[in-house]
């Protein structure tokens, strides 16, 4: 099934760009991890996109069936860009995939010159799960990233986790954040792992895209990711799906939900350009 879905995700490649799969960004523990490098035809430097997938911090791979809507729209761009696999929970909890965007991060920044990218101008971009990610790693910004681009993913895991208290931790607070029991403890646990705790002034804009019906992350994370980077001063900017629910898998069966697409593209060409362009 992987294999298939890796066809599927390969053969989404608009015109004109070249397709490098399975490509070995890092190795920790000695396991390989793997991105798919999709690069536009022409000399660059071209501004770059990091797309990280979602499924709970425990599912997914680079081509899941979770993000590849994005892929069509980021083929849009004319910009390189690159999906990539993470270590997962169980086996692997927080901040194992941190660490590992990070590195995605790293990697595509050392190899700026094989794929043409300008390392100034690389934007995280993830979903769910992968959003959250993207959040930590934008907010702390150790790596040098120009932007981020949060599909519905938590800001503040204190607020996030508090639908699961009252019950036994089980699901990804047991099996990422390493939460047995409720408490101080568990708080203070989820609040080093919220992305907000790391804002600082290296962090840069985001784009937040979030349905106002997420069942899963619900649509007060992103008014309170506003608020919080408002409030800091950090520049950000939220589109609302009206009537959305989670994920961009099942906004792609309704055109109502697809007006986002344009918004994201002309959001990531004023950041990489100065200005969205102009098309025919």
């Amino acid at each position: 099934m992987r294999y298939l879905l890796l066809l599927v995700g390969v053969s989404l490649a608009a015109a004109g760009y070249r397709v490098e799969a399975d490509l070995t960004y890092s190795s920790p523990g000695g396991a390989p991890l793997l991105l798919d490098a999709h690069v536009p035809e022409g000399k660059g430097p071209f501004p770059a996109v990091i797309l990280v997938h979602g499924g709970g911090w425990v599912a997914g791979h680079k081509t899941v069936n979770f993000v590849q809507a994005l892929f069509p729209v980021l083929d849009q761009t004319g910009m390189a860009w690159f999906t990539i696999d993470y270590r997962l929970a169980p086996k692997h909890p927080y901040p194992a995939a941190l660490e590992d965007v990070e590195a995605a991060v790293e990697w595509v920044k050392k190899n700026a010159k094989r794929f043409n990218v300008d390392p100034k101008r690389i934007v995280l971009m993830g979903e769910s799960a992968g959003g959250h990610l993207v959040n930590l790693a934008g907010a702390r910004n150790k790596v040098g990233v120009a932007g981020v681009v949060c599909f519905y993913g938590p800001i503040d895991m204190v607020v996030f986790g508090k639908k699961f208290e009252g019950e036994a931790p089980k699901g990804t607070m047991r099996d990422f954040f390493g939460i047995q029991e409720w408490g101080a403890a568990a708080k203070s646990k989820l609040a080093e792992a919220s992305p907000h705790t790391y804002i600082n002034k290296k962090t840069p804009p985001f784009l937040i895209i979030h349905g106002t019906k997420d069942a899963s992350v619900p649509f007060d994370q992103a008014q309170l990711h506003v608020s919080l980077f408002k409030a800091r001063g950090i520049p950000v900017e939220l589109y609302t799906v009206e009537d959305g629910v989670h994920g961009v898998m099942n906004w792609e069966k309704d055109a109502r939900f697809h007006g986002y697409k344009a918004h994201m593209v002309a959001w990531l060409e004023r950041l990489a350009y100065g200005q969205a362009r102009k098309r025919m």
